[in-house]
C-alpha cells in the first residue's frame, strides 16, 4: 500500500525559518535517520519526498461554474504550513507510523493513496 506521509505543521519544531543553524542540521539528520529507516527495510521502498517552500509562494486554482480562477497564496488561512511530503510504499500503517517516529518533531498526517487502476 502507498502512503502519503504530510508534514502537515511545525508541531514542537517551530517554523523553520525561527530554527537556529543548528537545529535546521538536526532536523536534517532526522530526516536522513528516515530515509535510511526507509531503504534497510526491504517491504518498505521510499517513492518521494520533497520540502516544500513558505504558503507564501503557493498559487491556488478553483473552479466555481466551469470557471477556474488563480489567485497567489495558499488556499486557506491556516496557522499550520505545509512543510513537505513523502510517499511510501509500506505494507501496512503500523510501519509507517514507526517509520514516522525518525522524523523531526513535525504534526504528522499518514493517509493511504487510493489504487485508482
Amino acid at each position: 500500500m502507498k502512503y502519503f506521509v504530510f508534514l502537515a505543521g511545525d508541531g514542537d519544531m517551530g517554523p523553520w525559518d525561527q530554527l537556529s543553524p543548528e537545529a535546521q542540521e538536526a532536523a536534517f539528520a532526522e530526516f536522513g535517520a528516515f530515509d535510511d529507516a526507509c531503504n534497510e527495510r526491504v517491504d518498505v521502498e521510499l517513492l518521494v519526498g520533497e520540502a516544500l517552500l513558505d504558503g507564501s509562494t503557493a498559487t491556488t486554482m478553483r473552479t466555481r461554474g466551469g470557471e477556474p480562477t488563480v489567485t497567489d497564496g495558499p488556499f486557506a488561512e491556516a496557522t499550520e504550513q505545509i512543510g513537505g511530503f513523502y510517499v511510501v510504499e509500506a505494507p501496512d500503517l503500523d510501519t509507517m507510523i514507526d517509520l514516522c517516529r525518525f522524523l523531526p518533531a513535525y504534526d504528522i498526517e499518514i493517509r493511504p493513496v487510493a489504487d485508482m487502476g
